[in-house]
């Protein structure tokens, strides 16, 4: 009987040690790796200045002067630059009558130069891809968009392919968590994450974990839906004339606000020391002022892109400085609001002014209509220091002074009482000739 008890001893211990193996070996096929991402540019005749979008909102027989005002005023205090760029049917006057046909175009040109792109800087095949996820909010076409590229690339039959829509301007990190669930089940896939401008290629394939820029470390996702205040704040509808377009209340910046707060409370749990939270939860319950170290576990702050109050509301709140928020100022200087690709173009400028060291945690961060706050934490792999999108411009950039040109043509556009003569001189000014034709707007 011995020798049997031995026997079945070491085989219960070999079966244990074969299920421990397994599980460590699984969790490790659970990593999500940031293999490449490509951000895409249009070309320069597609570049909107000040002047050309003060053209645009003269041209709109649809406006009082009330609108002329707050447009102008929008204009001056967008803290957008002289070379964003914009869709090519306001450059062909037809602003007021976009068709299905002018999206799918545009789609189909970030698509098609982003991924050719990808594919040609990471080597890897098409046939390699197992996971699709596509996230434009505001284009639905029946085949849909993640359909377009299927059959644009003519990827595997079997291929996952996800297309969401309408999830607002935080929908790529829906996409990254996602593709992060699907890799928990799946060994050694490969997934692209298209999310508008921006093309992304993940893998939890371990030997990419050299070659990749970033580890995905922790996401958290935060949805206030059930709130009919949060639900009705930024909605696409038509107004009370039936003209189609995109509501947002007054009440916004007051559910962000909610939303951001309750997204900081999950990631901080996930993403800061144990010792930075005890001492937080200390001083809260001995009714002393309380607040988050947040850089004793993160490194780089990569905002949304949505706005200067934006930006610096969260800056004021985070207690952050003009260094860590000057990849989203510059980003939103130089490219607009992007929506859901914007805070990869936000790190698409860390590192091209090679902030990103191996090692560095990266807090991401989205906000989207419904309402919603998502972000996540990344760990650098290696010191990063591609040009990207911003390599022929990066030079420039904190530039000397980003106010708006315009702001000593139309500054006065802020004053509460208005001259007439100011409104005659808007209006002289811009009064010009519709881009390729003679008739005058």
């Amino acid at each position: 009987m011995g020798p049997v008890i031995v026997a079945m001893s070491c085989l219960c211990l070999l079966f244990f040690l074969y299920q421990f193996y397994k599980l460590f070996d699984q969790r490790r096929d659970q990593h999500c790796y940031l293999v490449h991402y490509v951000c895409h540019k249009p070309s320069d005749d597609r570049k909107m200045d000040t002047k050309f979008c003060g053209n645009v909102v003269a041209r709109n027989k649809n406006l009082g002067h009330p609108e002329y005002k707050f447009l102008l005023r929008v204009i001056v205090s967008s803290g957008i630059g002289e070379e964003t760029f914009g869709p090519r049917n306001i450059f062909a006057c037809r602003e007021n009558s976009p068709t299905l046909q002018d999206g799918i175009l545009e789609m189909e040109e970030f698509f098609i130069d982003t991924l050719d792109q990808l594919f040609r800087k990471t080597g890897v095949s098409l046939q390699e891809i197992d996971v699709l996820v596509v996230n434009v909010s505001l284009l639905a076409p029946v085949p849909s968009l993640t359909t377009m590229i299927i059959n644009h690339y003519k990827m595997r039959d079997d291929i996952k392919s996800f297309n969401l829509t309408g999830m607002g301007c935080s929908a790529s990190l829906i996409s990254i968590n996602l593709v992060q669930n699907i890799s928990k089940s799946h060994k050694n896939a490969f997934a692209l994450v298209v999310a508008r401008g921006c093309s992304i290629l993940l893998t939890n394939k371990r030997a990419f974990k050299n070659r990749a820029k970033l580890r995905l470390k922790c996401l958290v996702l935060t949805h206030l839906g059930a709130s009919d205040e949060a639900h009705t704040c930024c909605m696409e509808k038509e107004d009370s004339e039936g003209r189609h377009g995109v509501y947002i209340g007054r009440n916004l910046p007051k559910m962000a606000t909610l939303a951001f707060t309750r997204n900081i409370a999950g990631i901080a749990k996930k993403a800061l020391p144990l010792k930075e939270l005890i001492l937080y939860i200390m001083l809260k319950y001995t009714r002393k002022l309380a607040t988050l170290n947040l850089k004793t576990g993160l490194d780089h702050f990569c905002l949304h892109a949505g706005g200067v109050i934006l930006i610096e509301g969260v800056k004021t709140s985070l207690g952050l400085s003009k260094h860590d928020v000057e990849p989203s100022r510059m980003t939103l200087h130089r490219f607009g609001n992007t929506s859901s690709s914007s805070i990869w173009y936000v790190l698409g400028y860390m590192e091209a002014k090679k902030r990103l060291k191996r090692g560095d945690k990266v807090w991401m961060i989205g906000f989207g209509s419904g309402f919603k706050c998502n972000s996540c934490v990344c760990e650098v792999m290696r010191d990063l220091a591609d040009g990207n999108v911003w390599g022929d411009t990066i030079d420039g950039y904190p530039p000397k002074s980003i106010a708006n040109p315009s702001m000593e043509q139309y500054g006065w556009i802020n004053q509460e009482k208005l001259m007439v003569k100011n409104w005659i001189d808007v209006y002289e000014e811009l009064n010009v000739y519709c881009l390729g034709g003679n008739k005058k707007v």
